[in-house]
C-alpha cells in the first residue's frame, strides 16, 4: 500500500524515476541497458512487487561525479509516502513523522551550506 503513494511519480528529490525495467525481444530483462539507464535514474520503483531501490551515490561529487542519489533522496521518498498514507488514513503521528523528514532534510542542507563555506563539499574533506 505504501508504494501506491509513488505511483506515477518521475522523480524524487531532483533525481529521476526508472519504473519498468527494459526487456529483450525475448521477454527477458535486458540488465545490461537497466544499469545504464540506471545511471540516469538512479530509482528504481518496482510495483509489481512492491519494491523501490537507491542507486547511491559513490564518492564525494567533485570527484567522481554525480552517479547516485544522496541520503535526502530517500527522506524526500519517505516524506512522499508518508504524506500519501496520511492522506488516507490521518494521524498525529503521521504529521509528527513528516514534521522531523522536513527537519532532517533542513538539517543536510544547513550542513551542506557550511560545507560549502568552508570549502569543503562535495571533497573528502571534513
Amino acid at each position: 500500500m505504501a508504494l501506491e503513494t509513488l505511483k506515477g511519480v518521475t522523480e524524487i528529490g531532483g533525481f529521476g524515476v526508472l519504473a519498468e525495467r527494459p526487456m529483450h525481444p525475448e521477454g527477458q530483462v535486458d540488465w545490461h541497458l537497466f544499469d545504464e539507464q540506471r545511471k540516469e535514474k538512479p530509482i528504481y520503483i518496482d510495483h509489481d512487487v512492491n519494491m523501490i531501490s537507491f542507486r547511491i551515490q559513490d564518492g564525494p561529487i567533485k570527484e567522481h561525479g554525480v552517479n547516485g542519489c544522496q541520503v535526502d533522496t530517500l527522506i524526500h521518498a519517505a516524506l512522499i509516502i508518508i504524506e500519501g498514507l496520511n492522506e488516507k488514513f490521518p494521524s498525529s503521528d503521521n504529521i509528527n513523522t513528516i514534521a522531523h523528514l522536513y527537519h532532517a532534510l533542513a538539517s543536510l542542507e544547513n550542513r551542506k551550506k557550511d560545507r560549502e563555506a568552508r570549502g569543503v563539499e562535495g571533497k573528502s574533506e571534513l
